[in-house]
C-alpha cells in the first residue's frame, strides 16, 4: 500500500526502497530537532535587535571557523558510520548543557547566555543537515539524487512542521529548557536510524571493507580542495549570494516581529507558526513538484528558480514596500529554497570525490554560508545607518539576485558534464 502511494509521488526503483525510506525518516528527526530550537533562537535575535545582530553573526562565523577543523579531523580518522553519530551526539551534549544553564540562571545571566545559545544554534543549523546531505551524496548516484532527493526532503519538511508546531503549542507552557531536551531526543532518534542504514549504492563505498575505512586526508582538505576547484568555488558563490539575501530578510523580520510582540514566548510562538506554514507550503511542493521539476528541466534550471523569485520579490519590495508583500515574499522564498534550491544544490555534490562530500561540502555549507551572513548583516547595518529605507535596500538586492541566477545556470551546465563523466566511469548497478 505504501509503495503504491509512493509510486505516484516519486520514482523509486527496486532495491532503493529501504534506503529511501530510512533517509526520509532520518531527515525527519534531524529537522524536527532543529525546528524545535529555531524559533527559540529567532526570538533571541528579535530581542537583541538589528543593532546587535551583526555581532551575533560575527560570533557565529568565528565559532564556525573553530568547529570546522575539529569536524574535519574527526572525518579524517573515523569511518563514516562512526563519525556521524559522534558529531550529532556532541551537539546533543551541548544542548543538554544549555538546557541546564537556562533552567538554573536568572535574568541577569541571560544577557550572556542568550547570545551564546543563538550562536550555538546557528552553527547547529548548518552542521547537522550538511552531514546528512554529505551522507546522501556518498550513498546515492547523481541520477538517483535527481529522482529521490525531493522526496527525501519531504521527510525533513514534515520534521520541520512537527518541530515548529510542537514549539508553538508548548512554548508558553513547558518552557525553553524542556523544549531543548525534546530536541535532544529527536536528534538521538536520527542517530539510531544510521545503525539500520543499508550499504551505499556507490561502487566506491558499497562493500563492507570500504565502509570500515576512514575518509582520510587532512583537516584542511575542505579548504584547499574548494580553492583549487572552479566547480566548488561556483557552489561557494551560489551559497554566498543566497545567504546575503536571506540575511537581509532576516533583519527585516527582526524589526517587524520586535515591534509587534513584547515577550520572548509570544515571539517564539508566532515565529514557530510562521515556520509551520512555510513547511506546509514546502511539503506540498516537494510531494507534487520538486522531483519532477529536477527530472524534467534539469539541475541548472531548478537552481535558477529561487534566484528568479528573488529578483522579482526584491524588485517588487523596492517599488511597493508593504507588510503583506514582505510576508508573502519571505514565505515563498523560504519554501522555494527547501523545495527546489536545496535538493538541486545537494545533487551538485553527488559528482565530486568522497572526501569532498564531507570536507569541502561542510566547508561550503558552513563557512561560505556564514560569510554570506557577515556580508549581509554588516551591509544591512551600514545601509540602515546611511538612512536607506527597506525599499532602497530591496532594490540593491535585486541585481545581486540576477548575478545569482547566472551562477545557478553555469553550475547546472558544469554538473551535466561531470555527471556524464561519472556515468561513463562508474555506472550505477
Amino acid at each position: 500500500m505504501i509503495r503504491r502511494v509512493m509510486a505516484k509521488l516519486v520514482t523509486v526503483e527496486e532495491g532503493e526502497w529501504r534506503a529511501t525510506l530510512l533517509a526520509f525518516t532520518f531527515f525527519f528527526f534531524l529537522l524536527a530537532s532543529y525546528f524545535i530550537l529555531r524559533s527559540i533562537r529567532d526570538a533571541i535575535g528579535v530581542a537583541a535587535g538589528t543593532a546587535k545582530l551583526p555581532w551575533l553573526f560575527t560570533g557565529t562565523l568565528v565559532a564556525t571557523l573553530l568547529a570546522n577543523p575539529l569536524y574535519a579531523t574527526i572525518v579524517s580518522r573515523l569511518p563514516v558510520r562512526r563519525f556521524i553519530p559522534i558529531v550529532y551526539r556532541i551537539f546533543a551534549a551541548l544542548l543538554v548543557g544549555f538546557s541546564v544553564a537556562v533552567y538554573t540562571t536568572g535574568p541577569a545571566e541571560e544577557r550572556y547566555l542568550g547570545p551564546a545559545f543563538w550562536i550555538f544554534i546557528s552553527v547547529f543549523s548548518l552542521f547537522v543537515p550538511s552531514v546528512f546531505w554529505g551522507f546522501m551524496a556518498d550513498t546515492f548516484y547523481s541520477e538517483q539524487g535527481k529522482r529521490l532527493y525531493g522526496f527525501i526532503g519531504v521527510g525533513g519538511t514534515l520534521g520541520g512542521m512537527f518541530g515548529s508546531k510542537f514549539t508553538s503549542l508548548l512554548a508558553t507552557s513547558v518552557g525553553t529548557p524542556v523544549l531543548m531536551l525534546m530536541s535532544v531526543v529527536m536528534l538521538e532518534c536520527g542517530v539510531q536510524v544510521i545503525r539500520r542504514y543499508p550499504p551505499s549504492f556507490r561502487a566506491e563505498t558499497r562493500d563492507r571493507e570500504a565502509a570500515q575505512r576512514s575518509v582520510g586526508g587532512t583537516s584542511l582538505a575542505g579548504i584547499t580542495h574548494v580553492v583549487r576547484s572552479p566547480y566548488l568555488l561556483g557552489i561557494c558563490l551560489f551559497m554566498l549570494l543566497f545567504t546575503i539575501g536571506t540575511t537581509v530578510l532576516y533583519f527585516q523580520q527582526a524589526e517587524i516581529v520586535g515591534a509587534k510582540f513584547a515577550d520572548r514566548e509570544s515571539r517564539t510562538a508566532f515565529l514557530a507558526n510562521l515556520d509551520f506554514y512555510v513547511q506546509l507550503l514546502t511539503v506540498l511542493a516537494q510531494l507534487f513538484i520538486s522531483g519532477r521539476v529536477i527530472k524534467w528541466i534539469g539541475v541548472g534550471m531548478t537552481l535558477a528558480i529561487l534566484p528568479l523569485v528573488s529578483v522579482i520579490g526584491f524588485g517588487a519590495l523596492g517599488v511597493w514596500s508593504s507588510l503583506s508583500l514582505f510576508v508573502a515574499f519571505t514565505v515563498i522564498r523560504r519554501a522555494g529554497n527547501y523545495a527546489f534550491a536545496n535538493p538541486g544544490r545537494e545533487v551538485l555534490f553527488s559528482v565530486i570525490p568522497p572526501e569532498d562530500k564531507y570536507k569541502a561540502k561542510n566547508f561550503i555549507d558552513t563557512f561560505a554560508y556564514r560569510s554570506g551572513d557577515q556580508i549581509g548583516a554588516w551591509s544591512y547595518a551600514a545601509m540602515s545607518a546611511a538612512g536607506l529605507a527597506v525599499s532602497s535596500i530591496a532594490l540593491i538586492a535585486a541585481p545581486m539576485s540576477a548575478v545569482w541566477l547566472v551562477v545557478a545556470l553555469w553550475l547546472g551546465r558544469r554538473h551535466t558534464v561531470l555527471s556524464k563523466a561519472e556515468a561513463a566511469t562508474t555506472p550505477a548497478p
